[in-house]
């Protein structure tokens, strides 16, 4: 069984790949049913078990959450996925959990732009990208939208500002476009936007969103939390991964239904019905278009599997 670290992830698996492995599957097979994520509590700390089969492989990723980690200068997450590979479910491998969640769920964000944002790359000009977030996940949705979109500009935006530097510091050289740090108010020139935080309320006025703008929205991933205001939702053509995940866990969704000015009928399309089934969503080039995710086991396996081939 090999042991794969945070720096290997990366290495083995190129942003651009893992995008690819993920359309590959969803063309192949759809997303599988996959049982609901298990949270266990126990003060700051938070344990996150996600299960999953798919295509005679089985994984399960095992998470470590605690929000008193940054005081300790340790990451907030931390966590492992074991890799139980065809034939016969045999132990394959141990990855590290930060540097794999964070590769899968911004190569999902890649693959719904890749097809809810094609008036962008069909116009044949460069992007404005605003991000929120200077995490983890941050950095690897610059990588995405930068393996999937002409990028003209990067704003980021975060309520660190040190965490916001740092990243544009690391981002300037990798992009080769001008990076800077701005406010909530850029997401009015913003042509694709990507919501990467932990926030429990809204990061953003979602009345200032030009038309057209396609949003990720990957941070909401609990009910308690909320990156996206109701009219942002509202006024979005809304895909997710699996309606049942996101109704049960996307806090900006469920948030955008109390109101009841929206349902979870609207959503428009899941991640198969977009990929392997070819249902237009976006149909015109002023509409807005909104992924949100909540991350699934499934997309860990399959990202997994590809950095244990090493495609």
């Amino acid at each position: 069984m090999e042991v794969i670290d945070y720096d290997q992830v990366w290495q083995r698996l190129p942003m651009r790949a893992a995008i690819d492995a993920l359309d590959a599957a969803l063309h192949a097979t759809g997303i599988p049913e996959v049982p609901a994520r298990e949270h266990l509590h126990h003060g700051a700390q938070e344990l996150l078990l996600m299960p999953c089969f798919d295509s005679g492989a089985a994984g399960i990723k095992l998470v470590g959450i605690d929000a008193d980690n940054p005081g300790r200068g340790l990451p907030r997450i931390h966590g492992v996925f074991v890799l139980l590979d065809a034939p016969g479910l045999v132990p394959a491998a141990l990855l590290d959990a930060r540097a794999l969640t964070a590769l899968r769920t911004a190569a999902v964000s890649g693959v719904a732009t890749r097809y809810l944002a094609r008036h962008l790359t069909d116009a044949g000009r460069p992007v404005r990208l605003v991000v929120f977030g200077a995490g983890a996940q941050a950095h690897a949705h610059l990588l995405a939208m930068h393996a999937e979109l002409p990028l003209a500009d990067v704003r980021i935006v975060s309520r660190s500002p040190g965490s916001a530097e740092q990243l544009a510091e690391l981002a300037r050289p990798l992009l080769d476009v001008e990076v800077a740090l701005t406010g909530p108010e850029a997401v009015a020139d913003a042509e694709v936007v990507c919501v990467c935080t932990s926030s429990p309320t809204p990061v953003f006025d979602g009345g200032s969103l030009l038309p057209g703008v396609h949003l990720n929205a990957v941070g909401a991933y609990r009910p308690d939390l909320q990156e996206l205001d109701a009219t942002t939702v509202i006024g979005a053509d809304v895909v997710v991964e699996t309606r049942e995940a996101a109704m049960r866990e996307a806090g900006d969704l469920i948030a955008a239904e109390r109101t009841g000015d929206w349902d979870r009928h609207q959503i428009r399309a899941d991640l198969t019905e977009l990929v392997r089934d070819g249902r237009a969503v976006r149909t015109a080039p002023h509409q807005r278009t909104l992924f949100k995710s909540v991350g699934l086991a499934w997309e860990d396996l399959v990202v997994a599997r590809a950095v244990l081939a090493g495609t």
